[in-house]
């Protein structure tokens, strides 16, 4: 069966997120965060200490976006992935990879400064650079959003879990949901109201709290 661990409220929502759209079955490990320092024995399955990270036979992947991916090309077919045929497939690789290196990776130098780091280790401006950083690049989200439901290929893909659970983070845990423009915020509640994400919900409680 495969396997995801996982801590709550992380990058590894992403990927459970997808796995309750494709229903597929599998066991979440749950580990409290950070893991490289609260579960030093997950060192030896995931030398990075970070999560998510998914073993699934002889795979072995860490990079929650990947993962997505991975599961709507290994278990489809399914409407979830978009196919090289379809006009939209480069724009859904496009976002894909945008989800995490342009919209979450700012989040996490917000979410360590204001949130995480202790007191005298809080560095205001660095966090107050990335969040300008985010809600800039925030902008192509909402234009893209202008006369679409969904990001690409006029259904719910995996470009929509990449991109809503980036905006999640950004709206319900680093707290910069109030620089969110009106078609992002039309569209993430759109995907949280998704049976499959009150489900993966459901899963992320089970896991220890770390706030």
């Amino acid at each position: 069966m495969l396997k995801l661990y996982h801590c709550r409220e992380s990058r590894s929502l992403r990927p459970l997120w997808a796995l309750e759209e494709m229903g597929i079955e599998y066991e979440p490990v749950f580990l409290p965060f950070p893991p490289r320092a609260n579960a030093r024995e997950y060192l030896e399955v995931n030398p990075l200490g970070t999560v998510p990270y998914m073993i699934d036979g002889d795979a072995r992947m860490s990079e929650s976006t990947g993962i997505c991916f991975y599961v709507a090309e290994r278990y489809g077919p399914t409407e979830l992935a978009v196919l090289p045929h379809e006009p939209d497939y480069a724009t859904y690789l496009n976002w894909l990879f945008f989800s995490d290196a342009t919209l979450t990776f700012p989040q996490t130098i917000v979410l360590r400064y204001r949130q995480l780091e202790s007191a005298e280790r809080q560095l205001e401006q660095a966090a107050a650079d990335y969040e300008k950083w985010f809600l800039g690049r925030l902008r192509i989200v909402e234009t893209a959003l202008e006369h679409r439901e969904w990001l690409c290929a006029s259904r719910f893909t995996m470009a929509d879990v990449a991109i809503g659970y980036a905006l999640y983070l950004g709206d319900r845990i680093v707290g910069l949901g109030s620089g969110y423009g009106p078609n992002v915020r039309d569209y993430l509640e759109r995907a949280c109201s998704r049976p499959a994400f009150r489900r993966a919900l459901e899963v992320d409680a089970l896991a220890p709290a770390w706030r």
